[in-house]
């Protein structure tokens, strides 16, 4: 018998604020979190505007020494992470570390690092290389620090599956407890590519709205003049842990993880088949795995990055899968990136982690931006204004480069 697996703790951090709770309110005032870029000097590029944390001091997490030897999305790891295990009250003792695993992915890593170590190499050479250099900048150092941080000594991984990466991280974790390889999981992602380079490249790809002028209305998935995504940065990460464990000792359950679906769209590097294919068997194995029929999903919390080929795509793969549900406006869907910006490997430890604060306060928060829907997106938005809902059970989206999708189904707890 599989074991059941559930949510104990969560801790976010993105544009918008830097704990779930500021998150959850700003998202249903319809707060935008896109600025102008104060990372770096953003002369002669094309995009100058991203989606920053802001007022984030990796000092509250971590000594001042230690921090020197960490990318910023490892700090952002740290944060999101430190709140996670202060929501959910777990301890970890010499008793339950071995069944304490850590599963923190990253699209990218520590790029920061990479660009500010070869601009040290070409100054003065390769003595001038830190020698922290790789353990800064590598993707799996967001897990390695948290479980050196915490004493975690169950399974270690790391996902690197670019925009899918913490859904991937978090159906991943959902596994090793579900199979018994662990009582309880620390999963997510973490991201912080606005760098000279990341902007950079995104805009060299034609991938960024160019709405510089208008930082905060230039994310607008599912609206007709959406022109590209948000670079955003931050971090999503979630306790899961084996029901009986957590009953066992007290914790409060948040929400439970019944399903988790992949699938390959094999297709392209960067686009997606117009069917939405390889989005469509995603959640339908997701949907399969957590043994529900497509009208039972009251919420899906779409990848949507308001690109204009993305979220069409994404519209048809839910016209598919939900049929009648989907195009009925029964089945209310959303994109919180027109707020927090794309997350890119952390966006689906976010997005997971608001999915389950929809269920928590039955409530779906909206898509911002969203004044001139799409034709050829016919679903229920949810446009500019959060709604009051019944919901039991809602579903994350997560769509890559390189056409890796990965879909979460969360239900609602109920004692």
């Amino acid at each position: 018998m599989q074991r059941r697996v559930v949510v104990t703790g969560l801790g976010l951090v993105c544009a918008v604020g830097n704990t779930a709770p500021e998150i959850w309110s700003k998202l249903l005032a319809g707060k935008s979190g896109m600025a102008p870029i104060t990372a770096f000097d953003t002369t002669g590029f094309s995009v100058t505007f991203a989606a920053e944390v802001k007022n984030f001091d990796p000092l509250d997490f971590v000594d001042k020494k230690e921090s020197r030897k960490m990318a910023r999305f490892i700090h952002l790891a740290l944060g999101a992470t430190h709140e996670a295990m202060e929501n959910s009250g777990l301890k970890i003792t010499d008793q339950n570390a071995t069944r304490v695993g850590v599963h923190i992915g990253s699209g990218i890593g520590g790029f920061d690092i990479i660009e500010r170590e070869h601009s040290a190499m070409l100054a003065g050479g390769p003595r001038k290389i830190s020698p922290f250099f790789i353990p800064a900048a590598i993707i799996n150092l967001a897990a390695g620090q948290v479980s050196i941080r915490y004493g975690a000594k169950g399974p270690n991984e790391a996902t690197a599956t670019a925009c899918t990466t913490s859904a991937h991280s978090i159906g991943d974790a959902y596994r090793i407890i579900e199979r018994g390889d662990a009582d309880v999981m620390i999963a997510g992602g973490s991201e912080a590519a606005i760098t000279p380079m990341g902007i950079g490249g995104f805009a060299a790809m034609r991938a960024l709205s160019t709405r510089n002028d208008d930082p905060e209305h230039a994310c607008r998935p599912f609206d007709k003049d959406r022109d590209g995504f948000v670079c955003g940065e931050g971090a999503g990460i979630l306790i899961l842990e084996e029901l009986e464990h957590a009953k066992a000792r007290g914790a409060k359950i948040v929400a439970e993880i019944i399903g988790y679906g992949m699938s390959a769209d094999a297709f392209h590097i960067t686009g997606m088949p117009e069917d939405g294919d390889g989005c469509f068997r995603a959640m339908e194995n997701a949907l399969k795995s957590a043994n529900l029929r497509p009208e039972q999903i009251d919420y899906v919390n779409a990848h949507a990055t308001s690109t204009p080929l993305g979220d069409a795509t994404e519209s048809k793969a839910m016209q598919r899968l939900f049929g009648e549900h989907a195009t009925s406006h029964k089945l209310l869907v959303s994109s919180t990136k027109s707020m927090t910006g794309h997350l890119l490997g952390g966006a689906g430890g976010l997005e997971a982690g608001i999915t389950i604060m929809a269920l928590m306060n039955q409530i779906v928060p909206p898509t911002a931006n969203l004044d001139n829907v799409d034709p050829e997106c016919k679903l229920n938005y949810i446009a500019n204004h959060p709604q009051n809902a019944k919901l039991d059970y809602a579903l994350s989206n997560s769509f890559g480069f390189g056409g890796t999708n990965g879909s979460l189904v969360f239900r609602r707890w109920e004692e």
